[in-house]
């Protein structure tokens, strides 16, 4: 059970103790802060800015004497983190310069070469390419595929799935291969 903690506004004289807490606060909320803002596409920089945002929004709060927690110290600054990430991102996604579209020619994007991407789905066997091609391809439901193909039930075919998927998966990183490979 966590109670609510009212912490004592800090003393700006206790400047050993105010460092002590930014470092121990950092070593332990930055890390999670810094993984969250790379999982959704932004860089170290730019999670050491949200971060220290979040930072001075924690401190303020606390010298204000306003801070009121529910959680961990961590918690709170991880989540004014994210709720930054977030605020920030969709900021800029509102303001996507169209300088970025000068060298457009209005030529399709190109595909994937669909004779290198048989190959790798020949690897996982007939049985698993038509499996696959019977859901992506004819986006049969997978109670009509556990009919057609024999399993037991929908279940079973979703399990069937997933491997002949790992089996694709498995030898693409076998091969090392990028996204860019499956270009002509």
């Amino acid at each position: 059970m966590t109670e609510n903690l009212v912490l004592e506004p800090v003393v700006e004289d206790q400047g050993a103790v105010r460092e002590a807490l930014f470092l121990d606060l950092y070593q332990r909320a930055f890390p999670v802060v810094a993984r969250y803002v790379g999982r959704r596409g932004g860089s170290f920089d730019e999670a050491k800015d949200v971060f220290q945002d979040a930072l001075v929004i924690y401190y303020e709060k606390r010298v204000a004497g306003t801070l009121t927690l529910h959680a961990s110290d961590k918690s709170y600054l991880v989540g004014i983190a994210k709720y930054l990430w977030g605020h920030r991102y969709r900021e800029e996604m509102q303001h996507v310069s169209l300088d970025l579209t000068d060298d457009w020619t209005g030529e399709e994007a190109a595909a994937p070469s669909s004779t290198r991407l048989l190959r790798f789905l020949e690897t996982a066997g007939q049985k698993c390419m038509e499996l696959l091609r019977a859901f992506y391809y004819d986006q049969l439901p997978l109670r009509e595929i556990a009919t057609q193909f024999g399993y037991a039930g929908v279940r079973s075919a979703t399990v069937r799935k997933y491997k002949c998927l790992e089996k694709v998966r498995d030898t693409v990183k076998e091969k090392s291969l990028q996204y860019e490979d499956f270009f002509d």
